[in-house]
């Protein structure tokens, strides 16, 4: 787990708090790899040094933060804003963005993992600092779900975003204005949102009041296996077994599930290991215990980075 400080500090203006926290990173690292991932609503194309991020905080998600992330060499500092009148737990915020950006495990045991498989230690030379960014929390990925369902990604980006500026908290972030999603009371009193289909209104209720009751909470998803919280996620209307897994996989900070249910995640391994074919999940499930306990990670790797290989480095 990453050593984390806090402490205190007095910046202009006046009435929006900030305060800092430092992340000790293990293993080696590149936050702008992080940044310029490119997952769910980010899409990112280029970095200035900084990774801006906006969101719910853990817990019961009704309070919303903005954070500045910069990397000083095997540190992360976060310079975190508060909204006027609200002062968040610093520690929460703190493990919450070490979960989002993947300073949460042991980076030297996953260069071992990269080191003992050729593979993967291809694309480890090539981006020597990935790690996968995830997203806030299961009630955001449970909200991208529904509102990206059946469209384009660029449209579920751009409906995010509009929803975020227009229900949510914004956050001057470096310059930059940056909108958190809407917390879960405030999608409860949402009836209408132009481009958002009329029946997805009762879906996003049903995320945002098992977000009140406590369903989506990380501590009580990551007590369960993981299929058991997959099958608890699809009692909500609207996540099916893809979705359930998105939220599982990319929500929880966990580092070692295999999911071989993106077809693009299949068709990346089968580039990477040189295949003739499409590989079956038998074929996966032998390939992946080579990269334990970081399955996850190695999965992410490879589709994210597989594609920057020469073809003549492939296989």
């Amino acid at each position: 787990m990453a050593a984390m400080t806090t402490r205190k500090t007095n910046v202009e203006p006046a009435n929006e708090p900030v305060r800092t926290a430092q992340i000790q990173i293990s293993g080696p690292y590149d936050l702008r790899e992080v940044a310029l991932m490119g997952f769910g609503h980010r899409d990112e194309r280029d970095f200035d040094g900084v990774m801006r991020l906006a969101f719910c905080v853990d817990g019961t998600y009704e309070d919303q933060v903005g954070v500045e992330l910069r990397q000083r060499g095997s540190s992360l500092e976060l310079t975190v804003h508060d909204r006027p009148g609200q002062r968040t737990d610093l520690d929460t915020v703190t493990r919450q963005v070490a979960r989002v950006v993947s300073v949460d495990h042991d980076g030297e045991e996953w260069r071992r993992v990269c080191e003992r498989d050729q593979a993967l230690g291809r694309l480890c030379e090539i981006a020597p600092g990935f790690r996968p960014a995830m997203f806030y929390s299961p009630y955001e990925a449970a909200v991208w779900s529904i509102i990206s369902a059946r469209r384009a990604r660029p449209q579920g980006i751009a409906l995010r975003s509009r929803l975020s500026a227009e229900h949510g908290a914004t956050f001057d972030l470096a310059g930059v204005p940056t909108p958190a999603l809407p917390t879960p009371s405030t999608l409860l009193a949402l009836e209408s949102f132009p481009g958002l289909p009329q029946d997805r209104i009762p879906r996003l209720h049903a995320v945002a009041e098992a977000t009140v009751r406590g369903r989506l909470d990380v501590e009580r998803l990551l007590a369960m296996s993981p299929e058991e919280a997959r099958e608890d996620l699809q009692q909500l209307p609207g996540i099916g077994p893809f979705y359930s897994a998105l939220i599982v996989i990319r929500a929880l900070g966990l580092s070692d599930v295999l999911s071989s249910e993106e077809s693009r995640s299949r068709e990346a391994i089968r580039n990477l290991y040189g295949l003739d074919h499409d590989p079956s999940d038998a074929e996966i499930a032998a390939l992946a215990e080579n990269w334990r306990p970081f399955r996850t990670w190695a999965t992410v790797m490879i589709r994210a980075i597989g594609g920057r290989l020469e073809p003549a480095a492939v296989a």
